[in-house]
């Protein structure tokens, strides 16, 4: 998961930095007035999400599989909670019904 997200960023700087050269060599429009910075993030935003959706498309997939493997963990561990206090529940039941 922190491969692809340093890799998406990685892909995002790589944008900034070639947004940035094309607005200040003047081969791209720059911002009105004083937004000129935020004209060069967003541009640069807007073309890195299509090119990481598609060169980090197994890297996704790869970290999405992680992702599931940890939530079946955690509901497994959870489940099993779960039935070891029912099964607590039910001695304690069993033993004051026969106290009583």
């Amino acid at each position: 998961m922190l491969r692809y997200t340093l890799m998406r960023l990685g892909i995002f700087v790589g944008c900034l930095v070639v947004v940035w050269g094309l607005v200040y060599s003047g081969l791209a429009p720059s911002g009105l007035g004083d937004s000129n910075g935020l004209w060069v993030v967003l541009l640069a935003l807007v073309l890195s999400a299509p090119i990481s959706f598609v060169v980090l498309r197994k890297e996704r997939d790869r970290a999405s599989v992680q992702i599931v493997q940890r939530v079946d963990r955690m509901k497994a561990n959870l489940e099993a909670s779960r039935s070891q206090e029912d099964a607590e529940d039910v001695a304690d039941d069993t033993s004051r019904a026969q106290t009583s």
